[in-house]
């Protein structure tokens, strides 16, 4: 029980944080995870862990390589992500931090998976087994927010979808996946292993997609001021999805939607305006060819 400041200080220092996925490829997600577990650590210690399972279809990219791009995409977090090739899941990351010396563990971990790991680390608790022992005053299993990005399925930025873009050979929407610092030469790289990961060809032209034609109609409207602006509302062409522009960048848009912020190319959206007018346009087409119809069939009876 802890009675004064000073006993939950030294509680507070036996307690570690730590975090378990697959990080393949890492993604936006994943950030947020860090994010969270260092916010709730609060200035103590936690540890970044990822699993080293590699195949063509759900983890492309090799163990060395996942650590080596999570250091450099997430900076912030680089010396709490673990490079130790004797951890391989999740229970030998426990055994790991209770060599650290941890009275108590905090995982965090996507809400889907709360029951799952609070279930496993309490019943390998002072259990030895394959995979080693550890046995902690608390065990908590706490969550970074709404979803796992480890998860399969197409809600929301995930590594299920990233490995789609890289499969579809889609730079443009991959590159809208990763961190706002990562660099368009690390995006590459890391698009590039993914591929060469899954058994696809490396992708060596990437102007199509994240360059715009200079004499492009769009482009020169855009820059002259008369196509879109902060506070426009737009649709999202390819999801049909309403949004509303809250940055105008060189060639690209931030828009605020109901899922949250996206960064979307010029080519991608369109004004409303414009959609409304081609509903008219489209309906009124219809009238006439209908009109059309009527008249034919009355020359017809005739």
């Amino acid at each position: 029980m802890i009675h004064n400041f000073r006993d939950y200080l030294k509680e507070n220092k036996n307690t570690g944080y730590f975090a378990f996925g697959r990080f393949n490829p890492p993604t936006t997600g994943h950030g947020k995870l860090m994010e969270s577990i260092s916010s709730l650590a609060k200035g103590n210690d936690y540890k970044v862990f990822a699993s080293q399972s590699q195949d063509a279809k759900k983890n492309p990219l090799d163990y060395q390589a996942k650590i080596k791009f999570m250091r450099k995409m997430f900076p912030k977090h680089a010396r709490n992500i673990i490079l130790d090739t004797s951890i391989k899941t999740f229970l030998d990351a426990t055994v790991y931090m209770y060599k650290q010396g941890y009275k108590n563990i905090v995982m965090v971990a996507g809400s889907d998976r709360i029951k799952e790991f609070t279930t496993f680390l309490n019943k390998y608790n002072g259990v030895k087994s394959r995979h080693g022992l550890y046995e902690f005053d608390s065990i908590k299993v706490i969550s970074a927010g709404n979803r796992d990005p480890d998860a399969e399925g197409v809600k929301g930025m995930s590594a299920s979808k990233q490995r789609a873009n890289a499969k579809d050979n889609d730079f443009s929407t991959f590159s809208q996946g990763l961190p706002k610092g990562v660099s368009d030469s690390l995006a590459k790289e890391l698009f590039n292993a993914v591929r060469k990961g899954m058994n696809l060809n490396e992708n060596k032209i990437f102007a199509k997609h994240i360059t715009l034609d200079p004499i492009s109609e769009v482009r020169e409207k855009y820059v002259q001021g008369n196509l879109f602006n902060v506070g426009d509302e737009v649709r999202i062409t390819e999801t049909k999805e309403n949004a509303l522009i809250t940055y105008c960048g060189a060639n690209y848009l931030i828009l605020e939607t109901t899922e949250g912020k996206r960064r979307k190319w010029l080519t991608d959206v369109e004004p409303l305006t414009n959609i409304v007018e081609d509903f008219y346009m489209k309906e009124l087409t219809q009238k006439i060819k209908l009109a059309r119809r009527l008249s034919n069939k009355k020359r017809k009876l005739k």
